[in-house]
């Protein structure tokens, strides 16, 4: 009961209340020891040997009020007393105490404190409503304020999930998220062992990173037989898991949680390790059984699950299960498992190749594609910038290696090429093989030093003249040009580069004779070259310091 007037909060219940020498026994040590006195003798008696065990322990709660109080009066009558008389404990704190008797007393205890001045919060019925929904919310016994019940909502993590309904489980959500959507999934699950936990997570239909709104705080509060023991730790689950809501529950958790104390922080990351390999398995499970429902999910959270593979090294493998990507050898939209494609893989093949690009559309006219387009071969096909720093992370699955198609090492002599006829005509035109050494000796010359490193010929490419192989990544040259914006006077050049050319294309047998009859355009054509092969490799910064020299070809070729 509140009282603003008078500035008093009264906490009443109907119990077994006191006799008067029970209050003198319970209350008045507290009373009389003072505050340092009474925590050091709760300390000698906690069965924690810190001393942190006295949260719990009896007159804890009580002695607390001395805090916000002037005065505080507890009024009791016991149950075990035949006469409707009770007595009235009272005291300031400050080592003294009264005990006298009321009449017309019900059994049961009545605590008045009578706020400080600069606590009037506690007798506003708006700010002990809160209070009590923040830790009190789920303890098994009514709580009203003013005659109205605040906790109306029950523990249902503790409850067997059979019992359980869809509607409980929607409106819980609701209600700890403050949430309008519905669950995409509910996990509801139980353990004894190596830990008692008792937990409750949902899966949200959404989230709000992708919109711009700033990173997620994790939504999962720390429980202890009901009681609040944090709110949404930080350390409680994986920062990839930070998009569930919900509750986790444990008996072995102490009331005085610290993780200063090197005992508790094992018992979290024994919860954070046993909660984690829930969820994945749970997610496992989704992706098996419920096909439609997971690629959903995947398609809205699989950042997530990306992020957790580039940073939570222990679950790499298992969370590398749960990734899916479209595929050269599916339909636009349709989503593949690395299990999937690996089922479709020769049982000689140790690879797993993917290639990165903006669009599909992109990837299969790439110049690293066709090599693995003529021998069938099929390619994963990554989108998200965030896929490129994910296989460089996970580097294997299942006993094969993730490699990228553009890479030198993709192994193209193995690939059976479709249409023979077409490679023994290109085989008939393309440069000797005296020819491609004196023209990769003269493009590496005339490109320089700080350019290339390398020029060699290439069989992997057919309708393309060239490619850069073993460059550095898109992805992490983008980010690279994001963090030299923020340092001015910074800059990262582009290293000397691998080219591969293709001596039977047309560009190439043309410029190993023009490089005789007319240098300049050759040079023009060969610094071309590069940067069109440096383009679809996604590594060049700006395109726009090409366009001199292309004003300069269309010169050249509308001079003849």
């Amino acid at each position: 009961m509140t009282d603003v007037e008078n500035r008093t909060l009264t906490i009443s219940d109907s119990g077994i209340g006191m006799t008067q020498e029970e209050l003198i026994s319970n209350l008045g040590t507290i009373a009389r020891s003072g505050s340092k006195q009474f925590v050091e003798q709760l300390k000698d008696t906690a069965s924690n040997r810190d001393g942190d065990g006295i949260i719990g322990q009896f007159g804890v709660g009580f002695y607390s009020a001395f805090m916000v109080a002037k005065e505080v009066s507890v009024q009791s009558r016991s149950a075990s007393e035949p006469s409707e008389e009770g007595f009235l404990w009272r005291s300031d704190g400050s080592g003294d105490y009264t005990v006298t008797p009321v009449t017309d007393s019900i059994t049961g205890s009545s605590i008045t404190i009578q706020l400080k001045d600069d606590c009037d919060e506690y007798c506003d019925p708006s700010r002990i409503k809160e209070i009590i929904k923040r830790y009190s919310n789920f303890v098994s016994f009514p709580i009203k304020v003013d005659g109205n019940i605040v906790n109306t909502i029950s523990a249902i993590w503790l409850q067997d999930k059979k019992t359980v309904t869809e509607t409980q489980y929607k409106d819980f959500y609701k209600f700890i998220s403050n949430a309008w959507d519905e669950p995409r999934f509910t996990l509801h699950f139980s353990v004894d062992a190596p830990i008692d936990l008792k937990a409750l997570f949902f899966f949200p239909s959404f989230h709000g990173e992708k919109f711009g709104m700033g990173r997620i705080e994790p939504g999962v509060n720390l429980y202890s037989r009901k009681v609040l023991i944090e709110t949404k730790p930080k350390d409680l689950l994986p920062e990839w898991l930070r998009f569930l809501k919900g509750v986790v529950d444990s008996e072995d958790l102490p009331l005085s949680l610290s993780r200063e104390k090197s005992q508790d922080s094992r018992l979290l990351a024994r919860i954070k390790d046993v909660l984690s390999r829930k969820v994945i398995r749970f997610l496992e499970e989704q992706q098996k059984n419920h096909p439609d429902k997971y690629r959903d999910f995947y398609q809205e959270y699989s950042f997530f699950l990306k992020e957790g593979i580039c940073q939570d090294f222990k679950f790499q493998d298992q969370l590398g299960k749960l990734l899916m990507f479209e595929s050269s050898g599916k339909e636009e939209g349709d989503l593949v498992s690395l299990d999937d494609y690996i089922s479709r893989l020769p049982p000689e093949s140790k690879s797993i190749y993917y290639l990165i690009a903006p669009t599909r559309s992109a990837a299969l006219q790439s110049p690293y594609f066709e090599t693995f387009r003529r021998s069938g071969t099929e390619v994963l096909l990554l989108y998200n910038m965030i896929d490129d720093f994910v296989m460089t992370n996970l580097k294997t699955y299942g006993g094969r290696s993730l490699v990228s198609a553009e890479t030198s090492s993709v192994d193209i002599d193995a690939a059976k090429t479709e249409d023979e006829e077409e490679d023994k005509d290109k085989e008939q035109e393309k440069l000797s093989e005296g020819e491609v050494t004196e023209l990769c000796e003269w493009l590496k010359t005339s490109l320089g030093k700080e350019r290339v490193r390398e020029v060699k010929s290439t069989t992997r490419l057919s309708d393309s003249p060239a490619i850069v192989t073993d460059h550095e990544s898109g992805a992490l040259r983008r980010m690279m040009r994001a963090v030299e914006q923020a340092s001015p006077g910074k800059f990262h050049t582009l290293p000397p580069q691998v080219l591969e050319i293709n001596p039977s294309h047309t560009i190439m047998r043309s410029l190993f004779l023009t490089r005789s009859s007319n240098p300049q355009v050759a040079a023009l054509v060969a610094e071309q070259l590069l940067d069109n092969a440096l383009i679809a490799a996604g590594v060049v910064d700006d395109a726009r310091s090409m366009l001199p020299r292309l004003n300069e070809l269309l010169v050249a070729t509308l001079s003849k």
